[in-house]
């Protein structure tokens, strides 16, 4: 997405970003002839509108973009699809934070997945906004990219040793060591859980260890949920719930590229990426209702429901992100349909201690992130008790499903670790301005602007 911008040019064509509070101003400033010009075309200021206006020569003498606020972060994401192929600049001043915010916009206007099609058309180039943190834009950028095209993959192109090996590229190329444990290695190194979930899937089941960073620094641990696809196992989906399974892996997506991003900015923190991947498939050694496992922590969870193992492996990775007591543990998850029923798509559901859920979610709206807490309700815990095991992984009734997959995460969180779960969506289902179809990150760029005040050099 880099490729869209570009160095300035004097043969730029201008853009002008235009909120509708300043449209009559703009219009006052125009001649009689580019008034009528903009009535004709219907242009408003609307958000998204875009107008080029004919310059002297009959080219495109001017560009005005309807944006809904200059430091949105899709303001100008249309722009990239919808403007003539040419190069643009922005005309009018900017703070810091806005060119940044435009700029990414831009970027992730001209993302698309091409994989298995031809190349999209080229896009309309940007000159660099001279206020904008290049290193910063194109970091947020590669890391969003990362995420969109990981879920995009289908599982016969991305199972459980492909998703692997795309781990493994994240770390060699910021220089970090990366252990992969796989298959019945996964019982030798205390892994139950995750060998237990994946073990009737033609691919072994594995656990992605990523290391960096200086052993002096405070230790921050990443999980992520790396269910390359979710038939449901013996408690099988319905075709409809299933089709969208090739993306609940996004949880392990968003750990490495939020990881990716801190190694990249090279903060001053010890860095540690954990990632269970499986497929949970039906086969004759899947797991059954009423089956009992074991854990990493000792603790025996009974199967209420196979469809519910995405808590079963993030519980034997937050026990070991645990055992070596990180200043903070931050799990990615697409977890419960139950988030989406009470937050819907674009809104991801945020489950931590205090006071770490406060400094997330200042950090998160600062950076126009959005996520929403919700309540690691512990009177709810009862409904997963079990009369044969330490606990039960689904609850005893229907209600607050995104709850009870929280408050089975919490008993493998060791008590005085600050801990954050994200039970979020991965997925945009309906096309908008720098918003496609498919993968999708979220809380990112909030996550990583907390860090950063934190751990920024």
């Amino acid at each position: 997405m880099g490729d869209v911008f570009c160095e300035a040019d004097a043969k730029a064509i201008p853009l002008t970003p235009v909120t509708q509070a300043e449209f009559a101003q703009l219009q006052n400033a125009l001649d009689a002839r580019d008034r009528a010009w903009i009535a004709a075309n219907g242009f408003n200021a609307g958000p998204a509108q875009n107008l080029t206006m004919p310059g002297p020569d009959g080219q495109i003498g001017r560009v005005l973009a309807g944006v809904g606020r200059l430091d949105d972060v899709y303001a100008l994401a249309g722009a990239p699809t919808l403007l003539p192929k040419g190069d643009y600049r922005i005309d009018t001043p900017l703070t810091p934070e806005a060119a940044n915010r435009l700029s990414l916009g831009w970027g992730l206007g001209a993302y698309s997945f091409d994989r298995y099609r031809s190349p999209a058309k080229d896009r309309a180039r940007l000159v660099w906004p001279q206020e904008a943190d290049r290193s910063r834009v194109l970091r947020e950028l590669d890391a969003i990219r990362l995420v969109r095209d990981l879920v995009n993959l289908p599982a016969n192109d991305l199972g459980p040793i492909a998703l692997g090996e795309a781990a493994r590229a994240v770390a060699e190329a910021q220089n970090a060591v990366c252990l992969i444990t796989v298959g019945d290695e996964l019982i030798r190194s205390n892994y139950p859980a995750v060998y237990a979930v994946g073990r009737a899937a033609a691919e072994a089941p594995r656990v992605i260890d990523i290391r960096w960073g200086n052993p002096a620094d405070p230790e921050i641990v990443l999980v992520g949920k790396g269910i390359t696809f979710d038939t449901g196992g013996l408690d099988i989906k319905t075709g409809s719930s299933m089709g969208l399974m090739k993306k609940d892996m996004g949880g392990a997506a968003h750990a490495l590229a939020l990881g990716q991003m801190i190694m990249a900015a090279g903060l001053k923190v010890r860095l540690r990426i954990l990632i269970a991947i499986a497929e949970n498939a039906v086969g004759p050694n899947a797991n059954r209702p009423g089956d009992v496992i074991r854990t990493r922590a000792g603790l025996s969870v009974e199967i209420g429901n196979t469809d519910a193992e995405g808590r079963l492996v993030l519980a034997d990775m937050l026990s070991a992100a645990c055992e070596a007591h990180p200043v903070a543990v931050i799990d990615f998850a697409t977890l419960t349909g139950a988030a989406r029923v009470a937050l819907g798509p674009d809104l991801p559901a945020l489950f931590a201690t205090d006071p770490f859920a406060d400094e997330i979610l200042a950090a998160c709206a600062a950076a126009d992130d959005p996520v929403w807490r919700l309540p690691l309700w512990q009177a709810y815990r009862r409904n997963m008790d079990s009369k044969i095991a330490d606990i039960n992984n689904n609850a005893s009734n229907s209600f607050a499903g995104a709850i009870h997959a929280a408050l089975f995460l919490q008993e493998f969180v060791k008590p005085g670790v600050s801990w954050a779960h994200f039970d979020l969506y991965a997925w945009n289902a309906t096309a908008r301005p720098g918003r496609p179809a498919g993968g999708e990150a979220f809380a990112l760029r909030g996550l990583f602007h907390m860090l950063t005040g934190r751990y920024g050099k």
